[in-house]
């Protein structure tokens, strides 16, 4: 590890506990953060069907604790 890395690690374990918490969360996000991926024309045109049949009212919606239960089934 650098000394500039040793350095901000020792001053940062001076910091409250809340403080660390909230300094460790941004940099975990740091590491998650790439550009988005593009969707595919496909994917766009089945967002718009998906959101138009939601504001239709004409979706059939499924219970999120019923898909869960289910998908831990199949999983054995």
């Amino acid at each position: 590890m650098t000394a500039k890395a040793e350095n901000i690690v020792a001053e940062a374990l001076t910091l409250s506990v809340p403080v660390r918490a909230y300094v460790a969360e941004k940099i975990i996000e740091s590491l998650d953060a790439g550009a988005p991926a593009e969707l595919s024309p496909a994917w766009k045109d089945e967002i718009r069907r998906r959101c138009t049949e939601l504001d239709r009212g004409t979706a059939k919606l499924h219970d999120a604790d019923a898909v869960f239960a289910k998908a831990f089934a199949a999983l054995g």
